[in-house]
Order: structure tokens, then C-alpha cells, then sequence
């Protein structure tokens, strides 16, 4: 997609258009998931402090001293300036709060209550209003005072310790997976109470209700069987590298020209396939290899003779093989690759958008895919306060007051 940016705004689309979101928060959690609500037709309004802005607007890659990130994270929202240590600015917010069908937030425990804009606060004013809280340890327990960010949620929540080789210390996954998983869970919920505020009577009369994300119990979540093994037979699950633990095969692997692979080999009649095509009838006949149980206490043997058959050839050709046989396999991509891959331009994963200076952007598409009601990138991440007063003006602010009010310092 080329959208130019002069051009006029696209019409709202998507299964959200018609609810309305307040962003209160900073970075990436909260915005992230007020971001994919956004991008499936919901209006969201993000309030920004009226100097800076969100901090990410500085963060990575800049271009004319604006992330490229921001572009992302920020797009199709309306951003809107409010210093909320101001009362007429924190008025403003609580009117905008009470006429959304959502509130995201993620600011420390309490700091909303100091403002008015609790979710006790609002509830009070509206019975149908939803709020959802991301932090770092949740609304309540004897940590939830403390700041949390994403790095502290992964190692607090498990991740981190299951990251890496045996032999090293835990490491951290390329991008700030904690945040994510914690928005997509704020996602989750949101939709999930505007359905039950709905199914209850809806804006005028439905049940409304906080929803607490917090970012150690969203990466917990997400820990597969580590709880019941560990509860029932004290295992702690370790670091294992490239290797899919308990699961054979399943690992990384070098080729002849230094590229690795990986091969998920461990479904039983995949197992067999991948043993006859690296020529090694012998363990593909072998019946004590015929399920994963039988696999996992010879997974060293396994491994090696698959590696052995990847240092003979480049990727390509292990590639070639490998699909051939109908084995799951895969290079890893670097983002390069994904600029070149035909599947990723065959499902449109890339667009190319205009800055409003007219420089070409490259962002993801919006995913998930819907068949009847797909969102889009309307607009890239706004200036700071560039909706400001379209949006006060919406609320009944006339030019005059938002006039005065700017020259306080309140918006």
C-alpha cells in the first residue's frame, strides 16, 4: 500500500468502529494494546504531556527527530496534549474517560486515583466504564507500589530464566516481548468486557469493569507446563539453547556455509521423513524411535546426525531437501530476508506508506487477517497534539477557551 499523505483520511474500518478508546500511558504496554484496538477501527485518543509527549516519539531510528517506531505504535490515534498535574487538564481527561467505551492506562498504581480518574472514580460517574490497567505487579499485593517494566516482568514471570544456552547466564528475547504479551492480554480483556458491558445492557446500563494486566503474570501466563511439572515432580525447567525441551527433534542447526536452520522433526511420521532424507534409514526404522518418549533420552544422538548432514551442505540445498521431504524447516529470518521473501509479499506482511514530507515508510501490516472486516494503517503516528483541538472541540471547548487554555499550559 502507498497511502499519500496529503491525501484525505480513509474512512474508519474494522469490526471496532463506533467504540472509543482513552489512551492514559506512556511507552509501549498500554500503547500497544490501545494500538491494535485502533487499527481495527476503534477511535482512540492518546493524551500526551504537553512538552514532550510519549517518550517513544525519541526512541531507536529517528528520522527528522521522530522514531520511526512511534509511526507504528501511534498509528491511526489522535493525539491530544493535557498536562494532567493540572485539575482543568485532569477535568478534561475525565470527560473524555466518561464518554469512552475503554480506558487503556499504565501508569503506576495510584497515580490515576491522584488525578480523579481511578477506575473506583469514573465507576462512580458511570457504571458501564471499562478501564484497563497494565503494570508492572498488578493493582494490588505488596509489589504493586514499585515500578515494573517489561524486563522486570519477564524475569520476574520465567521467561528470562528458560532463555539462553546451559552454560551462560539468562538472556533477553531481541525485542520486548514482556510489553507485548502484556498488551495482547490487555486486548484480551478489553474486548472481553466490552462484551459483557454489552451483552448487560450496553453503554446506558451495562456492567462495566476493571481489568488488571500485569506485566510478570501476562509473561507467567504464557509458561507452558512449567507450574504442574515443577508442582507434581519438582522439575525446573532449564535453559536448552536452540532445542525444544522434552521434544525430538527440534533444535537449530549449522550449515556448510555458517547459516543455521531450523528443524522440527519431532511429530512421529515427520520423524521418519527427516531420518530418510538425511540418509539415515537406520533411525527412521528404528521402532525405539518411533515416539517422542522413546526420542527424547537419545536426543543427543538425534541431534548430532542431523547437524552432521547440515555441515555437508548450504542452506539452500538443506532447504531444498528438507521441504521435499515434507519436513517443517526454516532459515532464520533477519528482517532483510523478510523484505525479500515471496510469502511474506504474497500476504501483503510489508506497507509502504508516506511520511508528510513525503519520505516512503515501510511498516507491518495489521494482523490478524479478517476475512469481512480487516483493519488498516489509516494514518501513520501523529504530531504531538495534532488532534488537540479537533478533539476538545468534539467535547464542547470552544476556540476561545482552548485558546486560554493553552496559553496556561493546561493543554
Amino acid at each position: 500500500m502507498n497511502t499519500d499523505a496529503s491525501a484525505p483520511t480513509p474512512p474508519p474500518s474494522g469490526p471496532l468502529v463506533g467504540i472509543k478508546v482513552l489512551e492514559l500511558g506512556t511507552l509501549i504496554a498500554g500503547p500497544f494494546a490501545a494500538r491494535m484496538l485502533a487499527e481495527f477501527g476503534a477511535e482512540v485518543i492518546k493524551v500526551e504531556a504537553t512538552e514532550s509527549g510519549d517518550p517513544i516519539r525519541s526512541w531507536r531510528h529517528l528520522h527528522d527527530g521522530t522514531s520511526l517506531w512511534w509511526y507504528v505504535q501511534a498509528r491511526n490515534k489522535k493525539s491530544i496534549t493535557l498536562n494532567l498535574k493540572d485539575p482543568r487538564a485532569q477535568d478534561i481527561a475525565r470527560r473524555l474517560a466518561l464518554d469512552a467505551d475503554i480506558v487503556v492506562e499504565n501508569y503506576r498504581p495510584g497515580v490515576l486515583e491522584k488525578w480523579g480518574l481511578g477506575y473506583e472514580q469514573l465507576r462512580a460517574l458511570n457504571s458501564a466504564a471499562i478501564m484497563v490497567r497494565v503494570s508492572g505487579y498488578g493493582q494490588s499485593g505488596p509489589m504493586r507500589d514499585k515500578p515494573g517494566f517489561g524486563a522486570i516482568g519477564e524475569s520476574m514471570g520465567g521467561i528470562r530464566f528458560v532463555s539462553g544456552h546451559p552454560d551462560r547466564p539468562p538472556v533477553r528475547i531481541g525485542i520486548s516481548i514482556g510489553d507485548s504479551i502484556a498488551a495482547l492480554h490487555a486486548v484480551i480483556g478489553a474486548l472481553m468486557a466490552l462484551r459483557h458491558r454489552d451483552a448487560t445492557g450496553g453503554r446506558a446500563s451495562g456492567v462495566g469493569q476493571m481489568i488488571d494486566v500485569a506485566l510478570y503474570e501476562s509473561v507467567f501466563n504464557m509458561m507452558e507446563s512449567t507450574v504442574p511439572e515443577y508442582g507434581h515432580a519438582g522439575v525446573v525447567r532449564a535453559r536448552t539453547g536452540g532445542a525444544l525441551p522434552g521434544i525430538v527433534p527440534s533444535n537449530t542447526y549449522t550449515c556448510a556455509d555458517g547459516a543455521a536452520v531450523v528443524i522440527a522433526g519431532n511429530g512421529d511420521a515427520i520423524f521418519k521423513r527427516l531420518m530418510v532424507a538425511i540418509g539415515r534409514d537406520d533411525l527412521a526404522n528404528d521402532s525405539g524411535l518411533a515416539r517422542n518418549d522413546g526420542r527424547v533420552p537419545r536426543s543427543e544422538e538425534i541431534d548430532a546426525a542431523i547437524q552432521r548432514w547440515c555441515e555437508g551442505r548450504g542452506i539452500d540445498a538443506a532447504l531444498a531437501a528438507l521441504n521435499a521431504a515434507d519436513v517443517p524447516v526454516s532459515k532464520i529470518y533477519s528482517v532483510a530476508d523478510m523484505f525479500e521473501d515471496a510469502h511474506f509479499a504474497a500476504r501483503k506482511m510489508i506497507e509502504r506508506h508516506l511520511l508528510a514530507d513525503g519520505t516512503p515508510l515501510d511498516v507491518p501490516a495489521v494482523t490478524p487477517k479478517f476475512s469481512a472486516t480487516p483493519g488498516a494503517t489509516r494514518w501513520l503516528g501523529p504530531a504531538l497534539g495534532e488532534h488537540t483541538d479537533e478533539v476538545l472541540q468534539a467535547l464542547g471547548i470552544e476556540a476561545e477557551q482552548r485558546a486560554a487554555l493553552r496559553a496556561s499550559g493546561v493543554i
